[in-house]
């Protein structure tokens, strides 16, 4: 489950990127970006909780 999380994050990252670059999706790209951190940290924070 947590490299379907970073592989998901990773898809929105160059998807954010993509639309910047090219100023077509407007403030479509910036939900992704968001997603996209949300996605990272919780995926940091559950392999952290699997740790202990």
């Amino acid at each position: 489950m947590r490299s379907l999380l970073y592989i998901i994050a990773v898809i929105l990252i160059i998807g954010w990127a993509i639309g910047t670059f090219a100023y077509a999706a407007g403030s479509l790209i910036h939900v992704l970006l968001v997603i996209a951190i949300i996605s990272i940290v919780l995926g940091v924070l559950r392999r952290d909780t699997t740790t202990i």
